[in-house]
């Protein structure tokens, strides 16, 4: 088995005590918004979780910034606030000195600094993604609120998600050089990020935004016009409900492809993919159930149902770690 070796690196006691308090953080945050993604954490074992804890809490940290530039007012500040948090990250991966008048320290950035360390993370993989992010902030020079071809939204998304299944991977360890399981983790992250835009729409409209490629959407007949419509009058037109049905075939085609790659991971990981995969996944059938009411409805996989997948996964790979669940969800 090939797994990326954790980096013993000595720690002082009040070091130790505030990174453990900056995991629990991490923790509470991946609870409190993440609940697919949280369940499936809880599969991992224990000594995993805090890692991808940290992870996910970063992801949300930048995304809360990014969202709060939608405020004309606020834009300047979210983008000068992205190029503190790459400089501090910076910094902590090479040991600099941090001001903390000029960057106050982040349960967040002490977190995921110190799980990159551990688990060799490549740093390029958190520099493309901050990249992605400011795309998403008004009046910068790399921001886009439209995607003309589906290859434009997947260079977006290459940072947005593929990076994201590149910095998780270390962390959840392979039976393969990492290298060779690199294609399918971030192929998982473009689906979970495809499934988001599909459930999201109206929320992304509201913000000004349309993530869906304009040249799919067109040969239907939809354009970003017809979307704010079915928006205001919280009807799918059946134009657009033959344009998500498209692309939500597209977003299982690379399901499809990404699948596959969880047998390159560590067999002990498996089981919290699988779960991940599958309920994001359901995410599409919800969306048909309700015959494409993206518009008035925020598509969620019942509790019952995410319950019953994580079970299911736990049972067919090791019984003795369903003790698990008998951990509060919040």
């Amino acid at each position: 088995m090939n797994q990326s070796a954790v980096l013993d690196q000595p720690v002082l006691p009040d070091q130790s005590e505030r990174l453990d308090r900056a995991y629990r953080d991490c923790r509470r945050i991946a609870a409190a918004h993440g609940r697919t993604y949280f369940l499936a954490t809880r599969l991992l074992e224990p000594e995993r979780r805090p890692a991808v804890h940290a992870l996910y809490a970063f992801a949300r940290m930048v995304d809360d910034i990014v969202d709060a530039s939608d405020a004309p007012s606020r834009a300047a500040e979210s983008a000068a606030r992205l190029d503190r948090i790459e400089h501090e990250l910076r910094a902590r991966l090479v040991d600099a000195p941090i001001d903390p008048d000029d960057a106050p320290e982040d349960p967040a950035l002490l977190a995921v600094s110190d799980t990159i360390r551990r688990y060799s993370i490549a740093a390029e993989h958190f520099w493309v993604f901050l990249d992605a992010m400011r795309m998403d902030i008004p009046g910068g020079p790399q921001y886009r609120d439209r995607y003309p071809t589906m290859a434009d939204l997947r260079d977006y998304m290459r940072g947005s998600a593929a990076a994201i299944g590149l910095q998780l991977l270390p962390v959840l360890g392979t039976v393969v050089p990492v290298v060779d399981a690199e294609p399918a983790a971030a192929a998982l992250g473009e689906a979970f990020q495809l499934t988001n835009f599909l459930r999201d729409i109206g929320e992304d409209l509201d913000r000004g935004r349309v993530y869906l490629p304009a040249d799919e959407l067109a040969a239907f007949g939809v354009d970003a016009e017809l979307l704010y419509h079915c928006r205001e009058s919280g009807r799918t037109d059946p134009r657009v409900r033959r344009a998500l049905a498209h692309l939500i075939a597209i977003n299982r085609g690379v399901y499809r492809r990404a699948t596959p790659g969880i047998e390159l991971l560590s067999p002990r990981v498996r089981p919290a993919i699988r779960t991940a995969a599958t309920l994001y996944g359901s995410i599409l059938d919800e969306i048909e159930r309700t015959d494409y009411a993206v518009f008035t409805r925020r598509a969620v996989v019942p509790q019952h149902r995410r319950l019953r997948v994580a079970v299911r996964e736990h049972l067919s790979a090791s019984p003795r770690l369903l003790p698990v669940f008998g951990e509060p969800l919040r």
